[in-house]
């Protein structure tokens, strides 16, 4: 094996401890048993366990928030919501064991780390959408922020449920999640579909 493929090969096994045992009950000599090499090749290829988990992390929020941002690019409101919903919905099944280090590490609600960060940034590209769409219907624009942070931690918060549940499809939470944020509980539609042919 090569240096850039036993690197690979540490990087999948460690990011596959970190979703079963989170950080702090990961171990180097559990990962290095797995990869079946010494302790000391993980630590000249990371400088330890820190060193790796910093680039399972940083793998997977850059796959995450390139998910996102690819799903916000155009669209009406209710489709970007829609695209914004189904995108972490995609990540959830694609990557399980990425979302619930993000996840597990950085819980919802916490002032820092990387998931929290990624919401952040989602709820940036959410606000300008939501000035928008509030200026358009006579609302106070200034409210558009606070609507933001509830849409998007709404969204983030279904994942985790969803994460474990795996019920109903994926589409359904989807609609469903789009229906409440869209239509509000007093407006909810009794069979929600989404409109941007997912």
């Amino acid at each position: 094996m090569t240096a850039a493929e036993r690197r690979e090969q540490l990087i999948e096994i460690a990011r596959t401890v970190f979703a079963e045992r989170g950080f702090d009950g990961a171990s180097v000599e559990e990962i290095a048993a797995r990869a079946e090499v010494s302790k000391p090749v993980v630590y000249e290829h990371f400088g330890g366990k820190e060193g790796l988990y910093a680039v399972v992390v940083d793998r997977e929020v850059r796959h995450l928030l390139d998910m996102m941002r690819e799903a916000l690019t155009e669209g009406s409101p209710r489709v970007l919501l829609e695209r914004a919903a189904s995108a972490l919905l995609d990540y959830v099944e694609q990557s399980s064991d990425g979302f619930r280090i993000l996840v597990r590490d950085s819980p919802l609600g916490s002032a820092t780390g990387s998931y929290v960060s990624i919401m952040s940034d989602i709820a940036s590209r959410v606000e300008g959408i939501l000035v928008d769409e509030f200026k358009r219907r006579g609302f106070d624009a200034k409210a558009a922020p606070m609507y933001a942070q509830m849409l998007v931690g709404m969204v983030g918060l279904t994942g985790q449920w969803w994460l474990d549940t795996r019920k109903p499809a994926k589409e359904v939470v989807a609609a469903h999640l789009v229906n409440l944020a869209w239509n509000g509980l007093a407006g909810l539609e009794a069979k929600p579909v989404l409109h941007s042919g997912r």
